[in-house]
């Protein structure tokens, strides 16, 4: 299975290419789209009617100001979709974080922090690991590796601390 990033602008791509660089490092095929969910609503329609014959298990709906992105495509699938709130020059991105979270009963959009495209990429990985044991194991690897940057940076501190 792949995933979907679909934003709502190209500006959103500095931000996302945070998250592709996730999405490479697992391995993971995912496809890049722009579609708005105000100016191109169709397209929107049809990409989240579509997406799970096309071989997607999650999208990722990035957004900035009024960002209705992934609660329309959610409106539309029964595939996972996770908001990634954009900042933008209005409201530092609250708008979009809130824009994402308050969605109506029935139609969920999980949705992480303002600019966070790396966890709604492992967000994505992990769903699409409950059935890959494959990349299972690459993310407990990845937990173990963070982990143990943690150790490290910690003793590093430690031993700063003894030679005050």
């Amino acid at each position: 299975m792949k995933i979907a990033i679909i934003m709502g602008s190209d500006s959103d791509l500095p931000v996302i290419k945070k998250g592709i660089s996730v999405l490479k490092k697992f391995d993971v095929p995912f496809e890049i789209r722009v579609i708005s969910a105000h100016r191109t609503p169709s397209e929107a329609e049809d990409f989240a009617v579509n997406a799970k014959d096309r071989g997607f298990g999650v999208i990722i709906g990035a957004a900035g100001k009024a960002a209705h992105l992934a609660g329309v495509l959610a409106a539309y699938t029964t595939l996972p979709v996770i908001g990634l709130p954009i900042k933008s020059s209005t409201m530092d991105g609250l708008d979009s974080l809130l824009s994402m979270v308050q969605m109506p009963k029935g139609i969920p959009v999980a949705t992480v922090a303002i600019d966070g495209a790396e966890n709604a990429a492992l967000l994505a990985i992990q769903i699409l690991a409950l059935s890959d044991k494959v990349l299972a194991d690459k993310l407990l690897q990845y937990k173990i590796d963070i982990a143990n940057e943690v150790i490290e940076k910690d003793k590093k501190l430690q031993a700063e601390i003894d030679n005050l």
